[in-house]
Order: structure tokens, then C-alpha cells, then sequence
């Protein structure tokens, strides 16, 4: 009885998060009409691609997302390559640095976007990078570097610090237990990382929103929030049809990685 409540809780958990997904998606298939209807079914009555087709008409959907995607790569890319080995440092050498890096890991969580967008973009204009994918690539590295950096610091210090010995004492040198030993044991820690810091730079607004002015170089959220019109009037189907569309990309990364987050767990730890 107990396991048959564990499911059915699990299962009305699952229902939860996907029922936004399920109402989009509904959405994105409905009528002007039937979405305008006072108790609108979640199953549409009479399905149109309709709202795809106006979704590309109106708006530059397809332009939009390559600008994100590249961005959202640079950035996981970037993050990883300056995460890894700070995380490994601060865990393996203990410094003064390492008591300054933790707070400042922590300090900058607290503050609030509003309160350092100014100041970013009168930084980013003094090197030349507002208005440019490379200044909003920067921009989400240094957001989410923190936030990085903290969970793989945490992958590391789970590594036993014995491995590495018995390593060395079979004649490995430090790069090659790094490569062959540490790095392995950390795919999971990656592949979380790249997850969390492509999902944050695929979703964000604010910062796109105050850096990039041209309207070559706007980024997904900033073309999904146009369907919204001046007056407030929401093209909501073309809106979900575009919003389905934009999470795609981002359950197509999640089903690709998801395997690795286990198969690095025990890799590197058997002596070949």
C-alpha cells in the first residue's frame, strides 16, 4: 500500500510540472475561436497549424533561435572550460583565495539583476560589446560562472582524494590522473553544468533585453515577447505555438545528456 501511494504521488508530482506543457501545447493547436471560449477543453475540438504557420509569418522564429543557440553554446562552452578548473583548485589547494572565491560565490547570488544591469552596460559600452552576441555571451559566462562553479566544487570534493594517490603511486603523472581519473568521475558534474548554464542563457530576457537594441541580433524570449502587442493584446496561439517551439531545443538537450549524468559516476575509478 505504502509503494502504491509513492507511485500515485510521484505520478500526480509528474502531472504537475508537465501540465503547463500539456496546456501550451494544447494551446498552440486551437482556434482564435475555441481559445476565446469561456471553458476552453484541454483537448482541442478542431486542431489548425494555423497558429505555426502565423507564428512564422509574424515574427523571425527561425533568425531568432540560431542567435540563442549560439549563444547559449558559447556560453556552456565558456563556463565549463573556466568552472572546471577553478572548482578543482578550490577544492585541492587550500588558499586565502579559496575563502575569498566562496564568498564572492556567494555574494554574488544576493544581488538582484536590476541592481547590476547599469553598471554592465556601461561597462560593456566602454569595450565596445553592447549590441552584440559576444557582449550577451560574456554577460551569461560571469552570471552563471558563481552558480558553476559552486556545484562542480561539490563533484569535486566527492572525488576521493585517494584515487589521485593510488594514481600517482602507478606512476601517472598530474595531468594524466586529471584526464584519465578526475575527469571522468566528474561527468556527471558537467553535464549538469552545461545543462543548467544553456538552459539559463536560452531562457533569459532581462539581459538581452537591455543589451541588444538591433533586431537582427534579438534572441528568442526577446521575439516571443513581441506577439505581445502595444495595447496589451496577447496573440496567444501563435504565442504557444512559438513558445512550444522554443523548448524543443532545450528537452532535446536534456534527453542527449541525461544519460551521461550516470555513466561517469564509476568510469576512471578501475584500475585498466
Amino acid at each position: 500500500m505504502k509503494r502504491v501511494l509513492q507511485y500515485a504521488a510521484l505520478c500526480g508530482y509528474v502531472l504537475f510540472l508537465g501540465f503547463p506543457l500539456l496546456w501550451m501545447l494544447s494551446a498552440a493547436f486551437k482556434s482564435p475561436r475555441e481559445l476565446a471560449s469561456i471553458h476552453p477543453g484541454l483537448i482541442p475540438h478542431h486542431p489548425t497549424l494555423a497558429n505555426f504557420r502565423d507564428a512564422f509569418a509574424q515574427q523571425n522564429l527561425l533568425h531568432s533561435a540560431w542567435n540563442s543557440l549560439q549563444v547559449s553554446v558559447l556560453a556552456s562552452v565558456l563556463t565549463i572550460l573556466v568552472a572546471l578548473p577553478a572548482a578543482y583548485a578550490l577544492v585541492r589547494y587550500r588558499t586565502v583565495l579559496r575563502q575569498v572565491a566562496l564568498v564572492w560565490v556567494l555574494v554574488s547570488q544576493i544581488f538582484p539583476l536590476i541592481l547590476i544591469v547599469i553598471p554592465l552596460f556601461l561597462i560593456l559600452r566602454q569595450v565596445g560589446l553592447t549590441d552584440s552576441l559576444p557582449g550577451l555571451v560574456v554577460t551569461y559566462v560571469v552570471w552563471t560562472l558563481p552558480f558553476a562553479l559552486w556545484m562542480l566544487q561539490g563533484y569535486v570534493r566527492a572525488i576521493p582524494k585517494e584515487l589521485e594517490e593510488a594514481a600517482a603511486v602507478d606512476g601517472a603523472g598530474k595531468f594524466r590522473t586529471l584526464v584519465q581519473v578526475v575527469l571522468p568521475l566528474l561527468t556527471p558534474g558537467i553535464v549538469v553544468t552545461i545543462l543548467f548554464t544553456f538552459i539559463t542563457a536560452w531562457n533569459e530576457f532581462f539581459f538581452a533585453l537591455v543589451l541588444l537594441q538591433s533586431p537582427d541580433l534579438a534572441t528568442l524570449p526577446l521575439t516571443l515577447a513581441r506577439f505581445v502587442g502595444s495595447e496589451g493584446k496577447v496573440a496567444l496561439g501563435p504565442l504557444a505555438a512559438g513558445a512550444f517551439l522554443a523548448t524543443v531545443p532545450g528537452l532535446i538537450v536534456f534527453a542527449v545528456l541525461q544519460r551521461r549524468l550516470t555513466s561517469g559516476l564509476l568510469s576512471g575509478a578501475v584500475k585498466g
